[in-house]
């Protein structure tokens, strides 16, 4: 049984405070949503788990089964068993990720790691000839995703950060993508923090927790009724009151709205 646990996590970007004390714990087999507006701190605080430069940690602590992960460098937070999908996958050109996954310490056995790549690119639909390109290079939104996705089934880490999962990802991919991960929930007791804007990525990926991130602080949370609760009614609820008032006036958009809909249409 693992734990990632989260205490009281403070951190700032330049003169900005930006997480003002996040208090979360994720254990093994589960999987814990955060939610929130524009802006609400929920991309730096998956920047700030995994050690991307250019954030200041003000207060709090970060243990993933009592190793203080604030304390190491990135990789070496992976080897500790903590995974970042990010929004935007980096390209790695000249590096295949046959070859990044021979070189990882997270993979103790490359006698048969090809013909594993090969299954577990089936299990998540992508083209088998994409293993031989460098990483993630001239690849699609959704082909840089699936391949993230490789990656974690291939890793086996203790707990996931997933980082907008679902953005640029059609129904499809969006689809094979979640339900691979929720897969390996139950085949290896991954640990699972999803952020995300949108209920649909929990179609296939079940949540336990659902966490309402505003302005740098969880305000609430709750079972998966939470999410089904937001989709309907939005955030500003939980916004502080001029906020809400711009949101309730049309100052602010709709969190939930399709981004590519016609503006137009209904006029």
């Amino acid at each position: 049984m693992s734990t990632l646990r989260i205490v009281d996590l403070k951190a700032r970007a330049g003169d900005a405070e930006i997480l003002h004390g996040i208090d979360l714990e994720v254990g093994s087999g589960e999987v814990h949503v955060v939610m929130g507006p524009n802006g609400a701190g929920k991309s730096t605080l998956s920047h700030v788990l995994m050690g991307k430069p250019g954030y200041e940690i003000t207060g709090g602590t970060v243990t993933l089964d009592d190793v203080d992960l604030l304390s190491l460098p990135t990789h070496e937070r992976a080897k500790a068993g903590l995974f970042l999908a990010m929004q935007y996958p980096t390209e790695v050109p000249g590096v295949s990720l046959l070859d990044m996954l021979a070189s990882s310490d997270a993979v103790a056995d490359v006698d048969d790691l090809e013909a594993r790549l090969q299954s577990e690119a089936k299990r998540i639909g992508l083209d088998p000839s994409l293993l031989e390109r460098p990483l993630n290079v001239d690849m699609s939104g959704g082909e840089k995703k699936r391949n993230e996705t490789v990656q974690l089934g291939m890793l086996g880490p203790k707990v996931a950060v997933l980082d907008e999962l679902d953005s640029g990802l059609d129904i499809d991919a969006l689809r094979d993508v979640s339900r691979r991960v929720e897969e390996l929930t139950e085949e290896t007791g991954l640990g699972v923090l999803a952020i995300t804007h949108y209920t649909r990525v929990l179609n296939e990926l079940k949540a336990d927790r659902i966490h309402v991130l505003v302005n740098g602080k969880i305000v609430a949370s709750g079972g998966p009724e939470l999410a089904d609760q937001l989709e309907k009614t939005g955030y500003t609820q939980y916004l502080p009151e001029t906020e809400a008032a711009g949101a309730s006036s049309g100052g602010a958009s709709d969190p939930f709205a399709d981004p590519f809909a016609d503006p137009l249409a209904g006029l």
